[in-house]
């Protein structure tokens, strides 16, 4: 009987091997053909693939099959659940417009807000300010429930007696300061870094601890150039693509 092929990859031994695995398998998975074959090559096979032990292939592969990605059976093998699917991923795209329409109507939870000083790694986007007022909200798949991300957002004082906490249920942070405060915005830059899941994420989103996420920073301006709010999101690596279009002119 044919065996399903999964992708190759390329693994970084300073991060969990089973996990990478585990998520390349998982993609493939995910991205096949409804014309490939649903069982998968044996565990050795596999291990050799991906130039692992058998026991990190064996625990890359529990890890599927309590996703329910896979079934596992005595003798016969282990084959692809047929109705498998993904989740929404998260997409960022080239426009304020595109990422408040992608994240607007996402389920969150707001787990906290007040004032806190200026972290550190912020203050070159708040000169002059000692407190920053912060929103911690917990996102989910509606469908679901799983948690996708874990967002704080960092806003200048004055704006928060202007935001309504009740309104970032549902909208994500640049609508509220963009639509309802009525703040001019004239850009977001974003930077996305690969990190290691810690005890809060890990909690918040259901992963194991020191599992692959993406760490996401947000800074919004106003048209006058003043940062208006930071938001560093936590993402699940499995719910997270990053978009970029590149014209040749």
């Amino acid at each position: 009987m044919t065996s399903f092929a999964p992708d190759s990859i390329v693994l970084n031994r300073k991060l969990p091997l089973w996990y990478q695995v585990s998520q390349s398998l998982r993609a493939s998975i995910l991205g096949r053909s409804p014309r490939d074959p649903l069982r998968l090559p044996t565990e050795e096979q596999l291990a050799g693939h991906y130039g692992v032990s058998v026991l990190t292939m064996r625990q890359a592969l529990k890890e599927l099959e309590d996703e329910g990605l896979i079934s596992r059976h005595r003798r016969r093998g282990t084959f692809i659940d047929p109705d498998a699917r993904r989740g929404a991923p998260v997409r960022l795209l080239g426009s304020v417009d595109a990422i408040v329409a992608q994240q607007s109507g996402m389920k969150a939870e707001l787990l906290d807000h007040g004032s806190v000083p200026v972290p550190p790694g912020l203050a070159d986007s708040f000169p002059g300010l000692s407190e920053v007022a912060t929103y911690h909200r917990l996102r989910c798949d509606e469908q679901t429930g799983e948690p996708t991300n874990h967002a704080r957002n960092y806003v200048r004082p004055e704006l928060a007696a202007r935001i309504d906490p009740d309104d970032l249920a549902r909208r994500p942070m640049t609508k509220v300061l963009r639509d309802v405060v009525g703040i001019g915005i004239s850009r977001i830059t974003d930077t996305v870094e690969a990190r290691l899941a810690d005890p809060e994420t890990a909690r918040l989103l259901q992963v194991p601890l020191l599992s692959p996420i993406l760490h996401y920073t947000g800074i919004t301006y106003d048209t006058a150039g003043q940062v208006l709010d930071v938001a560093v999101i936590h993402y699940r690596g499995d719910r997270f693509s990053f978009t970029v279009t590149l014209d040749a002119t």
